[in-house]
C-alpha cells in the first residue's frame, strides 16, 4: 500500500472522526479558536487604526510597531506566554491575538489615508460631525483595504493556530504534533491537509465577506477598471484572409 494509500485510509476509519480526540471536535476546536482571536485582535487594532488614520496623527509609529509585532515569531510569544499564564488554551490565544493585530492596524490605517480628502472636506462642508464623517464617509470607502487586512489576518490565524498544540491545546495541529512524537508520518501528513484545507476555506470565507462588506458603489467602480485591464491584456484577433 503507499503512502496516499494509507493517508486515504487513516480519513476514511471511522474512529478518526469520533470522540474528543477525532477531526470533528479538533476541526470545531480549530476554528473557535482562530474565529475568537481573530475577533479579538479586530476589535483592538481596528478602532486604532481607523482613529490614527482619521487624524492622521501617530501613524508612521503605528506602522512600525506593529512590522516589529510581525518579526517576533509567533512560537516566540507562545513560549512567553507559557511563562506568565502556563499551558493550555491561553497563551495559544494570546498569541495568535498578538499575530492578528499588526496587518489589521496598517491596512486600516492605510485605508483611511488613501481616501480623498475632498470626501472628507465635502462631508464636513456639510455639517457633518467628525464621528459621522469616520462612520458614514471614510470607513465605507477604506473597506476594501480594512476588510484585506482581516483577511489577511485571519488566515494566518488558521494557519499558525496549528502551533498551539505545542503548548498543551487541542486543534488541528494535535495531529501533526502527535504524530511527529510517535513517528505516525501518515497522521502527520493527515493533519497537515486538513491544515491546509481549512486554510483555504478561511480565504474563501473572508474574500467573500470582504466583497459583501464593499459598498457597492465601490464595486461597481472597480468593475469597468477590471474589464479594461481584461481587454487590453487580451490577444488581438488576427484579420480574415
Amino acid at each position: 500500500m503507499s503512502f496516499l494509500q494509507e493517508v486515504g485510509q487513516w480519513f476514511l476509519n471511522p474512529v478518526h472522526w469520533q470522540g474528543t480526540g477525532g477531526i470533528l471536535n479538533r476541526l470545531q476546536e480549530h476554528v473557535l479558536m482562530s474565529i475568537a482571536a481573530t475577533v479579538t485582535a479586530t476589535l483592538i487594532g481596528l478602532p486604532i487604526g481607523l482613529a490614527l488614520g482619521h487624524w492622521g496623527k501617530g501613524g508612521g509609529l503605528a506602522i512600525n510597531v506593529a512590522n516589529v509585532g510581525r518579526a517576533i515569531p509567533s512560537f516566540a510569544i507562545l513560549v512567553i506566554a507559557v511563562q506568565v499564564v502556563g499551558i493550555g488554551a491561553t497563551p495559544a490565544f494570546l498569541a495568535l491575538v498578538a499575530l492578528a493585530i499588526p496587518p489589521i492596524v496598517t491596512n486600516s490605517f492605510v485605508g483611511m489615508r488613501d481616501i480623498d480628502p475632498e470626501l472628507r472636506d465635502a462631508a464636513r462642508g456639510l455639517g457633518m460631525r467628525e464621528n459621522a464623517v469616520l462612520l458614514k464617509v471614510e470607513l465605507p470607502n477604506a473597506m476594501p483595504v480594512v476588510m484585506a487586512g482581516i483577511r489577511t489576518s485571519g488566515v494566518q490565524v488558521v494557519a499558525t493556530a496549528t502551533l498551539a498544540a505545542l503548548v498543551g491545546w487541542g486543534g488541528l495541529g494535535r495531529y501533526i504534533v502527535d504524530g511527529l512524537a510517535n513517528r505516525d508520518f501518515v497522521q502527520v501528513f493527515a493533519g497537515a491537509i486538513l491544515v491546509a484545507v481549512l486554510s483555504g476555506l478561511a480565504e474563501i470565507g473572508l474574500a467573500a465577506l470582504q466583497k459583501v462588506l464593499t459598498p457597492a458603489g465601490l464595486r461597481l467602480r472597480d468593475q469597468p477598471l477590471k474589464s479594461a485591464a481584461i481587454r487590453k491584456g487580451a490577444p488581438q484577433a488576427e484579420p480574415a484572409s
